[in-house]
């Protein structure tokens, strides 16, 4: 008599919601968020995340359907960076986009309670205290000020301190590193910010890097990715996809043409290892980590710990 297959894992109904808006004055546009959350359970954590260059709100949805189908909230605002928005480096704000950008997190955290009620039947349900922030190259960079980064001005002196407390757990996928005189010219005229020091980084937070991923923004290499794992004292473990280039098999959004690695195995292995990771940190599941760092991960990546 033959084994019947096993049937495929439910998936649990999800509700999404977007554009709740925030009143921003002297931001020149109002910010903007998608709010996607599970229809059922409670005391749900919170992931906030930052969006790439050039993206929006509707980023990411590999992620967050993975996130919110195993009980996460994720609050997704869209920054002034974003083609939607169409601003160009001739627009006085430009310059400061970087800043905004820790502003208008900020701004979400302070918010939550607002934008939570704009969802139906979400209010009353959600833990704000198991609080995460995730960003994804450029939104790496933004939330990792709330976790303890900090910019280095030209002399080398840290700049304002940007941590929030309130965030107890960090996710930095393709997250740019050092400069020490790294950045190619371009970077150094265009992106002065990319000069981070992690030394007070110390949320606990996972990294995730492809080691493919060359960027035009540096002279070095993949490794240049991994810079926050290895000085910081927050970063707790680095996710190393094999083969993985700047989108990480394409977690972006499905199908998309802008992926020059697409990998659902790449994919599912970040999906894997952040949920659990973040299970872990926010005190939701205690064994989740310790079950995925012990499940193979060959040939699509390799997870170090320290």
């Amino acid at each position: 008599m033959s084994t019947p297959p096993l049937a495929p894992p439910r998936i649990p109904q999800v509700i999404s919601v977007r554009p709740v808006t925030l009143d921003s004055p002297g931001r020149g546009a109002d910010l903007e968020v998608r709010i996607t959350a599970p229809t059922a359970g409670s005391d749900l954590p919170v992931i906030v995340f930052a969006h790439g260059f050039g993206q929006s709100m509707t980023a990411a949805d590999p992620l967050v359907d993975h996130w919110t189908a195993h009980g996460f909230v994720v609050v997704q605002p869209t920054f002034l960076d974003s083609v939607s928005l169409g601003l160009t480096p001739d627009d006085p704000r430009y310059t400061d986009i970087w800043r905004t950008r820790v502003d208008d997190l900020e701004r979400v955290i302070d918010e939550l309670d607002t934008l939570l009620a704009a969802v139906p039947g979400l209010p009353g349900r959600v833990a704000v205290d198991r609080l995460a922030v995730a960003g994804h190259s450029w939104g790496g960079q933004s939330v990792g000020m709330l976790l303890g980064a900090r910019v280095l001005d030209a002399d080398g002196r840290p700049g304002e301190d940007r941590t929030d407390h309130r965030v107890k757990a960090g996710v930095l996928l393709s997250t740019t590193g050092l400069s020490r005189g790294d950045l190619t010219p371009f970077a150094q005229q265009n992106f002065a910010f990319m000069n981070p020091d992690f030394t007070r980084l110390s949320t606990p937070t996972i990294v995730v890097a492809g080691d493919h991923d060359q960027s035009l923004l540096s002279t070095r290499g993949p490794d240049w990715f991994t810079d926050v794992y290895h000085h910081s004292p927050g970063a707790r473990h680095l996710v190393t996809l094999f083969g993985g280039e700047h989108t990480l098999g394409g977690i972006q959004d499905y199908g998309s043409t802008a992926t020059t690695d697409e990998s659902p195995e790449r994919v599912q292995l970040v999906r894997r290892t952040t949920t659990a990771f973040l299970q872990t940190a926010l005190g939701v599941d205690p064994d989740a980590w310790a079950a995925v760092a012990a499940s193979a991960t060959e040939p699509v990546g390799r997870v170090d710990s320290q």
